[in-house]
């Protein structure tokens, strides 16, 4: 498997809150609000509808759902990709679980990283993504006090995330 490199040699790194809002450019998931978990190895996003298959040539692909407002099911955004790998997560009760893991490119703090991230159903969680600490070597430095270092989106996509 392909290791995640660390900071780039041409750049700070970039100091982010421990939840922040960030952007999934390529898959057209303008905003979402994350979790910056240290705790965890690999980020993780709340999915649904999940269904495996391979395509012409024999690769692995998942198309999957995603909701990117926590108390709503508007915007609902259906992705497919290549299956990158599967991996057993333990979560912080104590489940393990085996996940998908996808590769999604993401935008934290106006910096484009590309993260591995396995595909869970995160209904009961207070974050539809987790940031965790593979992707985080790619440059960024968390400061646990703070929060949404990167700007909020427009109030009106706020008012959706809370279901309104």
């Amino acid at each position: 498997m392909e290791q995640t490199p660390s900071t780039p040699p041409d750049r700070a790194p970039v100091l982010v809150g421990w939840r922040e809002w960030v952007t999934l450019p390529d898959v057209g998931v303008p905003w979402i609000k994350a979790k910056i978990d240290t705790g965890a190895r690999t980020s993780a996003l709340h999915a649904f509808d999940m269904l495996e298959w391979r395509d012409d040539r024999g690769v692995a692909r998942v198309t999957f759902w995603v909701n990117p407002w926590q108390k709503s099911a508007a915007d609902a955004v259906r992705l497919t990709r290549p299956v990158h790998d599967r991996r057993s997560v333990r979560s912080s009760s104590g489940h393990t679980e085996q996940r998908v893991v996808v590769l999604l490119d993401l935008v934290l703090r106006e910096e484009r990283t590309t993260a591995e991230v396995t595909l869970t159903s995160r209904d009961e969680m207070g974050f539809r993504m987790l940031i965790g600490r593979e992707a985080l070597r790619q440059g960024f430095v968390v400061d646990s006090a703070a929060s949404y270092l990167g700007g909020r989106p427009p109030v009106a996509h706020r008012r959706r995330n809370r279901g309104r």
